[in-house]
């Protein structure tokens, strides 16, 4: 079997227990700090400075890992590490959307939280999505029902209520983004929220969550008692 070897040529020459890729497979990739996942997804730094660094650097100008990976094509990377770094966010989104469809949304809701940040972290326009989930609070769909402007998004409570019909849901999961990254909900947000609940009573689908999403932040209605 071949010797591996870090594809970074500076960090070739650095100890083995310091090279991410060497890092990764003997300790795991939670055991690397966000530069070195970068890194390991970056496979090569600049002329002068190693994956590693370059990564720091990337992520101490874009503010946070999760803005690199939300956008990388507006960090100053090439395109095959737009690329890369696009797969490896796609990746992480399937999977969590497969890990929604077997386990309650109720007992994972690290999942759900997670798959919401992935999609909507990003956005430049407020969208309003709904989860679809089952009678065993396993989500069965996902989708963008509207999309606004910069600061706001009309719903439509019957176009809701006749899209959970469509996908035969027991309950639903609402989420929108704040893309001013201000995770907290306006009154706006809370009556639309009990209004929502009140029409698809009526059909007997119930609201388990209403999350805002706000660039790194995610704020749930049932933990702060809004339902």
């Amino acid at each position: 079997m071949p010797q591996l070897r870090e594809p970074d040529p500076i960090m070739r020459d650095w100890p083995t227990t310091e090279r991410p890729v060497e890092r990764l497979l003997a300790h795991g990739a939670a055991a690397l700090s966000d530069a070195e996942l970068l890194a390991v997804m970056l496979r090569s730094g600049s002329k002068d400075s190693s994956a590693v660094d370059y990564a720091r650097a990337a992520i101490a100008s874009a503010g946070s890992i999760g803005a690199i990976m939300s956008a990388p094509e507006r960090n100053g990377f090439s395109p095959d590490a737009v690329a890369r770094i696009s797969a490896g966010v796609e990746i992480a989104r399937r999977a969590l959307r497969e890990q929604m469809a077997y386990d309650s949304a109720l007992s994972s809701p690290r999942a759900v939280r997670d798959y919401l940040r992935l999609t909507l972290h990003a956005c430049q326009r407020e969208e309003f999505w709904c989860l679809y989930l089952d009678a065993q609070n396993r989500v069965i769909a996902a989708e963008s029902l509207f999309a606004g402007t910069l600061t706001q998004t009309s719903v439509y409570p019957r176009e809701v209520v006749k899209a959970a019909l469509h996908h035969n849901s027991a309950g639903v999961i609402f989420a929108h983004n704040h893309p001013s990254g201000v995770a907290e909900p306006s009154n706006a947000d809370e009556l639309l929220t009990r209004t929502l609940k009140t029409a698809l009573a009526l059909v007997d689908i119930r609201v388990l969550d209403h999350m805002i999403i706000a660039r790194d932040q995610v704020l749930s209605f049932a933990e702060r008692g809004l339902l």
